[in-house]
């Protein structure tokens, strides 16, 4: 027990706070290229204009601390946690729900989470988050934070191949739901694929691909070209920024993978508008 690493929840409590507030105020700077970037690349001038709206829109955001979108989204929070930490003074999850609520609350974000979902009665705080816990090698926690707003969530999908379908099934499944969201997910879309696993292994996969730095590409050369492949092919769509057409519909395509059983081929497609907000913490 002498590697025991203490770590208190108000620690995370704070780190999840910031992460939210910072994620919902300012771009990542690879998002930030790559948007633009896209504007340099773009052929449409009316593309090219929303594309130089977009970062106008940034750049007031951040000067003056108010929200990049007026969806704030629903807290995502994935969790790595050093198998040598011990989490002390309270509750790990309260804590990550108490980071968001004052996030949320202090930030003045919009609280758009509802107690059930039928009822929607507002929490008025947008707790609870959707948290995601993995157990890994260490004495650190790595906090990903993702609030996810829902004009893009809405256009997502899961699929449950069959294992005849094959690469060319994948890449059917991927490609008709972009071209299914239109404009509807905020173009240029960043998107999250997850394949393989299980019904919700492959959904936690895609989401997880969201907060990739954008345009990183995976280390499975095979999938590394399905990467690239998909991302020419979508940009070829004419969908463009904000629909209104142009040849950048996305500015980056991310595949996981895990493996699955053989009778099956799960593909999960999580669709993000051109913001794709993100911010890791490593406490």
């Amino acid at each position: 027990m002498e590697n025991l690493r203490i770590i208190h929840t108000e620690t995370i409590r704070e780190t999840v706070k910031q992460l939210f507030c910072d994620a919902n105020y300012f771009l990542t700077e690879d998002m930030r290229q790559a948007i633009c970037q896209a504007e340099a690349s773009e052929t449409s001038d009316l593309g090219r204009k929303i594309l130089g709206d977009m970062q106008d829109n940034l750049r007031i955001a951040g000067e003056q601390l108010i929200p990049i979108c007026q969806d704030t989204g629903m807290a995502v929070v994935f969790l790595e946690i050093g198998q040598d930490v011990h989490i002390s003074s309270g509750d790990l999850t309260e804590a990550v729900n108490q980071g968001v609520r004052e996030a949320y609350t202090e930030g003045y974000l919009r609280k758009s989470v509802v107690s059930d979902p039928l009822l929607r009665t507002n929490t008025n705080d947008n707790t609870p988050a959707v948290i995601h816990m993995k157990i890994v090698p260490g004495t650190q926690i790595t906090i990903h934070a993702a609030p996810k707003g829902f004009g893009s969530e809405n256009m997502s999908r899961l699929f449950m191949l069959k294992p005849a379908d094959g690469l060319e099934g994948v890449k059917k499944a991927i490609l008709s739901t972009v071209l299914n969201a239109g404009p509807n997910a905020c173009p240029p879309f960043v998107i999250g694929v997850g394949i393989g696993g299980d019904f919700e292994k492959a959904a936690i996969l895609s989401k997880f691909a969201l907060a990739r730095e954008a345009g990183s590409h995976s280390d499975k050369p095979h999938i590394a070209r399905l990467e690239t492949e998909l991302l020419e092919s979508i940009n070829r769509s004419g969908i463009g920024p904000a629909g209104l057409g142009g040849r950048n519909t996305a500015l980056a395509v991310h595949i996981e993978t895990y493996p699955t059983h053989i009778a099956g081929l799960p593909v999960a497609v999580n669709m993000c508008c051109h913001v794709c907000r993100h911010r890791t913490a490593v406490i």
